[in-house]
Protein backbone atom coordinates (compact mmCIF):
# COMPACT_ATOMS: atom_id res chain seq x y z
CA UNK A 1 0.00 0.00 0.00
CA UNK A 2 0.93 3.30 -0.57
CA UNK A 3 0.81 6.22 1.85
CA UNK A 4 -1.77 9.32 0.23
CA UNK A 5 -1.60 13.03 2.38
CA UNK A 6 -5.46 14.24 3.07
CA UNK A 7 -5.39 17.19 0.82
CA UNK A 8 -7.74 18.88 2.96
CA UNK A 9 -5.40 18.40 6.14
CA UNK A 10 -2.36 19.58 4.33
CA UNK A 11 -0.95 22.87 5.37
CA UNK A 12 1.21 23.34 2.69
CA UNK A 13 4.24 23.12 4.97
CA UNK A 14 6.69 20.75 2.74
CA UNK A 15 8.03 19.11 5.47
CA UNK A 16 7.24 15.88 4.20
CA UNK A 17 8.68 16.76 0.67
CA UNK A 18 12.62 16.51 0.97
CA UNK A 19 12.11 13.22 3.58
CA UNK A 20 10.86 11.18 1.04
CA UNK A 21 13.39 8.54 -0.13
CA UNK A 22 11.32 8.03 -3.57
CA UNK A 23 11.04 11.67 -4.49
CA UNK A 24 7.30 10.43 -4.47
CA UNK A 25 6.03 13.50 -2.49
CA UNK A 26 5.07 16.99 -5.07
CA UNK A 27 3.26 19.90 -4.50
CA UNK A 28 0.21 20.90 -6.38
CA UNK A 29 -1.68 23.96 -5.79
CA UNK A 30 -0.30 24.81 -2.60
CA UNK A 31 -0.72 21.09 -0.53
CA UNK A 32 1.57 18.16 -0.90
CA UNK A 33 0.33 14.95 -2.97
CA UNK A 34 2.41 11.40 -2.88
CA UNK A 35 2.75 9.28 -6.51
CA UNK A 36 1.21 6.08 -5.31
CA UNK A 37 3.61 4.73 -7.80
CA UNK A 38 6.52 5.80 -6.71
CA UNK A 39 5.71 5.21 -2.79
CA UNK A 40 7.22 2.35 -1.15
CA UNK A 41 6.26 3.52 2.31
CA UNK A 42 10.03 3.38 3.09
CA UNK A 43 10.25 -0.16 3.32
CA UNK A 44 14.11 -0.80 2.87
CA UNK A 45 15.07 2.49 3.32
CA UNK A 46 13.54 3.59 7.22
CA UNK A 47 11.44 1.72 10.00
CA UNK A 48 9.05 4.58 9.71
CA UNK A 49 7.41 6.01 6.87
CA UNK A 50 9.27 9.39 6.24
CA UNK A 51 6.41 11.58 5.23
CA UNK A 52 4.25 10.20 8.72
CA UNK A 53 7.48 11.20 11.15
CA UNK A 54 7.92 14.55 9.30
CA UNK A 55 4.08 16.13 8.83
CA UNK A 56 3.07 18.39 11.89
CA UNK A 57 -0.65 17.47 11.59
CA UNK A 58 -1.70 13.80 12.73
CA UNK A 59 -3.34 11.58 10.78
CA UNK A 60 -2.56 13.77 7.49
CA UNK A 61 -0.09 10.91 5.45
CA UNK A 62 -1.91 7.91 5.90
CA UNK A 63 -2.02 4.19 4.16
CA UNK A 64 -4.18 4.69 0.86
CA UNK A 65 -5.96 1.37 0.82
CA UNK A 66 -6.95 1.45 -2.89
CA UNK A 67 -3.11 0.28 -3.34
CA UNK A 68 -1.25 -3.40 -2.55
CA UNK A 69 1.39 -3.46 -0.30
CA UNK A 70 4.87 -2.55 -1.64
CA UNK A 71 6.68 -5.65 -2.65
CA UNK A 72 10.51 -5.06 -2.40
Amino acid sequence: MAYKIVTSQCTGCSACEPECPNQAIYEKNGVFMIKPEKCTECIGHFDEAQCVAACPVDNTCIIDNAYPRYQA
